[in-house]
């Protein structure tokens, strides 16, 4: 950490705060006695420019298009490793050996399987219940079911409740999938991967037997592996936050789920595939780039742009390969893929979108390949926190673990009124 200091002048006073290093990144100014001393806090609404913790699971570089899982770059590990092993990554800090993967693989195989009564939770919900609403509800319930992994003061019980998440969620996704199409559950397949079988579960039938296609196992896989972990965002602020009481673990993952569902973080890539339907063909773009142009019109270009990048971002460009090979294996001549490239290639030859850094993001391609395999797009979502949920249990046991973590508790900046005496309601 640096030595360094910063003064801050308020009500005639300067005060100075020590300035705190990471390994990598922006310094940051320790404001946590600010309120003592000066009895003012910050504003900084949406939190864009606060730290609420240190972590060394995951590093932006929003400006150079920077993705770090562990110190290695996304890329990497997109194309050499697998999800398993990006998981193991993120929860213990290390690349595993090849016993340590086969063990932590094995382990969460042995997790897949659900309580049976939970199947007659699903049947509690509407046939055209939202997957997500679904997926919710499943997990928020699983503290039930698995109380005996929710002692969060037990090193034992997070490890365990963490495999059993990450281990259970393929099961619980694909389950929602099936009930809303009406077909009967799957039950997971021992002998497969973690994403050939949750493919199996999503599309498999008791009917007939089912065959992992490679190039969509391996899509599936790059997929879960590019949503696995992104810093502080909104859900993971959440996960961090419910935990920060002292929440369930599995209360706390159902938190991150209903804040992902939001369209402005989770929904995006639906959006963008939306877009690429409304557009069309690609002799249609150019109109609507223009209409991407023009303030007074509302459209605008879905899976473009990002809060944190304002580079490429790092995910698209193994997406953009990875569409080629599915499109390839399942031979699907798909003309949203050519408006896609077309599109891209107009954008980012556009100096409005250059000046403005709207480059292409992983969103931008995940619902076209999504789409290619089979899934609704009421499914895309699910699929981001089924990803995701690896990287919500790494945070979490991080900051369960870090003994200077408090239970959060925002400020604010009070507009309402002043203090007013209470008015019998005879006198209103």
């Amino acid at each position: 950490m640096s030595d360094n200091q910063a003064s801050l002048t308020a009500g005639g006073n300067t005060i100075d705060m020590p300035v705190k290093s990471g390994t990598i990144g922006p310094d940051v100014i320790d404001i946590r006695k600010l309120y003592g001393q000066t009895g003012m806090f910050t504003y900084d609404p949406g939190f864009t420019s606060t730290a609420s913790c240190d972590s060394a699971l995951t590093y932006i570089d929003g400006d150079e298009g920077v993705l770090l899982h562990r110190g290695y770059p996304i890329g990497q590990l997109a194309e050499h490793s697998s999800f398993m092993e990006v998981s193991y990554l993120l929860l213990n800090g290390e690349l595993p050996s090849q016993k340590e993967l086969s063990d932590f693989s094995r382990t969460i195989t042995r997790h897949t399987m659900l309580h049976e009564q939970l199947a007659t939770f699903y049947r509690g919900f509407r046939r055209d219940a939202h997957p997500m609403a679904i997926m919710c509800g499943v997990v928020g319930a699983l503290s039930a079911f698995y109380h005996d992994s929710t002692d969060i003061s037990d090193p034992q019980h997070r490890k365990i409740s963490s495999h059993r998440l990450i281990a259970k969620m393929p099961t619980i996704a694909a389950m929602a999938y099936k009930y809303s199409v009406g077909q009967p559950f799957v039950y997971p397949d021992n002998k497969l991967s973690y994403t050939g079988n949750f493919l199996k579960m999503t599309f498999g039938v008791p009917a007939e037997e089912y065959e992992v296609v490679p190039a969509v196992e391996k899509a599936m896989d790059r997929i879960f592996t590019l949503h696995a972990d992104h810093e502080q965002n909104a859900s993971t602020s959440t996960v961090r936050l419910a935990g920060s009481s002292g929440a369930n673990p599995f209360a706390c993952i159902a938190a991150g789920i209903a804040c992902l569902w939001g369209p402005a973080h989770g929904g995006a890539n639906e959006a963008a595939l939306n877009m690429l339907k409304e557009i069309g063909t690609p002799d249609k773009i150019q109109h609507y780039i223009d209409r991407a142009k023009d303030k007074n019109d509302p459209f605008r270009l879905m899976g473009f742009g990002h809060r944190v990048y304002k580079n490429y971002d790092p995910r698209a460009t193994v997406m953009q390969s990875t569409v080629r090979e599915v499109f390839a294996a399942l031979n699907v001549q798909d003309p949203l893929f050519e408006t896609a490239l077309r599109l891209e290639e107009i954008a980012l030859s556009d100096p409005y979108f250059a000046e403005k850094k709207l480059f292409p993001n992983v969103d931008f391609y995940s619902g076209i390949i999504l789409s290619a395999i089979g899934f609704p797009t009421t499914m895309f979502t699910v699929l981001f926190a089924l990803a995701r949920t690896v990287g919500w249990v790494a945070q979490w046991n991080e900051m369960i673990s870090d003994p200077g973590q408090k239970i959060g508790r925002p400020r604010q900046l009070y507009t309402g009124p002043t203090a007013r005496d209470y008015v019998p309601l005879s006198e209103r």
